[in-house]
Formats: structure tokens, C-alpha cells, sequence
């Protein structure tokens, strides 16, 4: 491994919507309200986009309790799109994608927010923080059940680790294994990965819960334990998974 992995970094450093307008067309009275009818063209202008959706569904600050909800700083990024990142074992690229803030298949929109603050419940090998990476990804109809099942298969498939490329970078995971998660949503799925650096091993924590055509993905990493050569169990923050969730309704 040339370095940690983007989410190890970006956890290091966190920085401190686009609104899209919708225009409506000539609409006549209704007759029995005497006011004009919503033609279907102006309903669908006035639906929120995907975009839209995502940026009033995403967790904040005030949702979490008093975490830190920032943008990811891009300066961090293992990839900027899922073209740039191979997998050795091409059933794990979901893994490799969603560990790294990368959607799963072609969704019509996606957002990510790093989370940061006190651990729900403090283990041996934490200190304290939490870091929590959300990811919100809105998919046409049907779409984001396949890529839930993309999901569920890589977590079967990947129990012996695998390797991601990008840019010059690799990030090796020695293990992938499910874990049990509160329900959430349509269908919801947790699973544990190991990754290995300079000699130290650390344990991280992912989550996907659809909704709808709505797919949130969680990974928790603890950034500042493998810059500083410390073992870690970074599990996800209770508060902000809840919330979240809670969101998505």
C-alpha cells in the first residue's frame, strides 16, 4: 500500500446545493375552483430532482446532535469515479467503490458527508472520535434494489479480502464478513472489513440501507490511529446511522 486509505486521510483533515430551478408552462381554470389547473408538465417541474432530493435528505449538524457533518475534502479522493479504481476480484468492487465514496452503478445523483464526533461507545481501541462517512445515491426506478444486491453479493463473496487500485494507490483488505445491523429501510445489511498497514491491523465497519430508489451507504474509519500506527475498531456512530436513517424515511 502506497498510503492509507482515502478515507484514512480525508478523516485527517475535515474542511469547514446547488439550488436547481423549475420553470411551469400556461395552465387554464378549473371550473369548479375557478383557480388554473396544475397541468402535468408543472407538477413534474415543481417535484424536487434527484439532486434536490438528496441535498434536503443528507444528515446535518443539527440532526446528529452536535457531529461535525462536512464535505469531503476532494484533495483526499482514492478516485474520483469508479472508471479510475480496479479490484483483483471483481465481484468486490462494490466493497472497493462504497469504501471509498464511490456509488454503486449509475445512479441519477449521489451526495457524501463526513461525520465526526464522540463515540457512541468507546472501545479499548478507540479515543474518543468517530469518523463516519455517509453516502446518499438516488437511482431510476428499480435500480437501486440491483445495486443493493451487487451489494449483498460482494459481502458473500469477498470473506478472503481483496485489492483496489486507483491513481498509483492500492488499498488491501484482508477479510470482509457480514454483521448484524438494526433493520432499516426496504432492506438494510452490515458487514466488518480488516485491512493491514505498516504491520497493524484495523477494523472497519460499513452499512447499506435502501429506501425507496434511495441507497445510503456508511463506512467508519478511524484515520488518525493507522497514520499514527495504532490498532483500531472503528465502528459506525450509532447517532449519525439513526439519524440518517431517520431521514430517509
Amino acid at each position: 500500500m502506497n498510503r492509507p486509505t482515502s478515507a484514512a486521510l480525508a478523516a485527517l483533515s475535515l474542511l469547514s446545493l446547488t439550488a436547481l430551478t423549475a420553470c411551469g408552462g400556461d395552465s387554464e381554470p378549473d371550473p369548479a375552483t375557478d383557480k388554473p389547473k396544475t397541468s402535468a408538465s408543472e407538477s413534474a417541474a415543481k417535484a424536487p430532482s434527484p439532486a434536490e432530493h438528496l441535498a434536503a435528505t443528507i444528515v446535518t449538524k443539527a440532526d446528529t446532535d452536535g457531529f461535525e457533518v462536512e464535505e469531503p475534502d476532494p484533495e483526499y479522493a482514492f478516485a474520483k469515479s469508479t472508471d479510475e479504481v480496479t479490484v483483483d476480484k471483481p465481484a468486490c468492487a462494490p466493497l472497493a467503490y462504497v469504501m471509498n465514496q464511490l456509488p454503486l452503478g449509475t445512479p441519477e445523483a449521489d451526495l457524501t458527508r463526513l461525520t465526526s464526533g464522540p463515540t457512541d461507545a468507546p472501545t479499548k481501541l478507540t479515543k474518543g472520535i468517530t469518523f463516519t462517512y455517509v453516502t446518499l445515491a438516488s437511482y431510476a426506478p428499480g435500480k437501486a434494489q440491483s445495486a443493493f444486491a451487487d451489494a449483498r453479493k460482494a459481502v458473500d463473496a469477498c470473506g478472503g479480502g481483496f485489492t483496489a487500485k486507483a491513481n498509483g494507490n492500492e488499498s488491501p483488505y484482508d477479510s470482509v464478513t457480514p454483521e448484524k445491523v438494526t433493520p432499516a429501510g426496504d432492506a438494510s445489511l452490515g458487514y466488518t472489513s480488516t485491512m493491514t498497514f505498516r504491520g497493524v491491523q484495523h477494523v472497519l465497519h460499513g452499512e447499506f440501507v435502501r429506501s425507496g430508489d434511495v441507497l445510503a451507504t456508511y463506512f467508519s474509519v478511524d484515520g488518525m490511529a493507522i497514520a499514527n500506527g495504532r490498532p483500531s475498531d472503528a465502528r459506525l456512530s450509532p447517532t449519525v446511522v439513526k439519524a440518517q436513517n431517520g431521514k430517509l424515511g
